[in-house]
């Protein structure tokens, strides 16, 4: 990847169809070489951003620039994008070599070219000794990797992946996760991948988009968009994130104090200088993950602390889940993880818990 050197970016993208605004006002820059994954619920706008980047739709306002050019009315076939769909879109009636080499053999190049580079794809793919077999003859896994390499053949600045690995069962959706990622860092192409799982999400992504409702709600990182939600939204939306309203006190350095129905908790601020300017007696939600939550007394800082009764509790493997009625009246849900062979191996429906998590792990976001 050539260091922040931006290929594509989206300037104010908005996209209607009828009386109906699908995307409202979109800007995405993407990097050289970066791995980005668009996530949202069905309905969010995720599939529209892919079809209007690879051509198959158009914007109804707004710029497509790629290098800095606008490529918004560019045909499909005129773009140096290539696009692995959800279903493969592979030639039943042609062989695993020949759907490879398709894209090079309509665009003229000399056959012994074609067989060359057919070649190091499916070794780029581990499928050489399947190339003269046809795609019925494979499983999902295998045609999928026959649909990256007919994709990566044609050597395109952008590789589009609408949610490619829907249909794989689990344990090969994990596989050709680790498989995509690998192959993307060793060809070093700009990947745009769409998804609504987010554990495909965290896994895969340099970057995450988080859409909902037409809307980018957060762009970064897995590691921020999971330990540092932007808003009410991407909390709920990424993970089982426990979220307790309240209302802000003041702030202390990097974090600040919140009123909740648990008391008045401490969350860190570093970072998010909108939360340390906003208001004392705004509404907001202190945001904390179930991995965060101890049943013992933590070292070192002043911990959050709150009571509450277990209500529900399940066996996980490696983890055990438990769900708490915590606060006056046992108003307030929260959600612990943590690890079975070391915690709460004797908790039960019933049992009085002691939580603690530490203000570097608690997050605010305003209501």
């Amino acid at each position: 990847m050539t260091a922040d050197r931006l290929l594509l970016e989206l300037k104010a993208v908005s996209k209607s169809f009828g009386q109906t605004e699908v995307l409202q006002r979109i800007d995405l820059a993407v990097k050289d070489g970066e791995f980005i994954t668009i996530l949202g619920p069905s309905g969010s706008g995720k599939t529209t951003i892919l079809r209007m980047i690879g051509g198959f739709e158009n914007p109804s306002s707004g710029e497509i620039l790629l290098d800095g050019a606008d490529i918004s009315g560019l045909p499909i076939n005129k773009r140096p994008f290539n696009t692995v769909f959800q279903d493969y879109a592979l030639f039943p009636h042609m062989s695993v070599a020949a759907n490879v080499g398709y894209g090079l053999k309509v665009r003229g190049v000399r056959q012994s070219e074609i067989d060359s580079r057919v070649g190091e794809a499916l070794d780029l793919v581990q499928l050489r000794d399947f190339a003269r077999r046809l795609p019925g003859q494979l499983s999902g896994g295998q045609r999928q990797r026959v649909a990256l390499a007919r994709a990566i053949i044609c050597r395109p600045r952008l590789i589009l992946l609408d949610e490619p690995l829907a249909a794989l069962d689990v344990e090969l959706r994990r596989q050709m996760q680790l498989f995509l990622k690998d192959i993307q860092r060793e060809i070093k192409t700009t990947f745009l991948f769409v998804t609504h799982d987010q554990e495909e999400a965290i896994s895969m992504a340099d970057r995450i988009c988080v859409m909902n409702s037409g809307h980018i709600q957060q762009l970064g990182t897995a590691h921020e968009v999971y330990y540092r939600p932007a808003n009410q939204f991407v909390a709920r939306f990424f993970g089982d994130n426990n979220l307790v309203e309240g209302r802000l006190g003041p702030a202390h350095g990097d974090t600040r104090a919140i009123e909740t129905a648990l008391g008045t908790l401490h969350c860190a601020i570093d970072g998010q200088p909108h939360l340390a300017a906003a208001p004392v007696g705004a509404a907001a939600f202190a945001v904390f993950r179930p991995e965060a939550v101890a049943l013992a007394p933590l070292a070192g800082e002043a911990p959050n602390m709150a009571q509450g009764i277990v209500s529900d509790i399940s066996f996980a493997g490696a983890h055990t889940l438990a769900n708490i009625a915590a606060g006056s009246g046992g108003a307030t849900a929260l959600r612990l993880r943590f690890p079975s062979r070391v915690e709460g191996i004797a908790l039960k429906p019933g049992d009085v818990a002691n939580l603690y998590w530490r203000a570097a792990e608690c997050r605010l976001v305003l209501v």
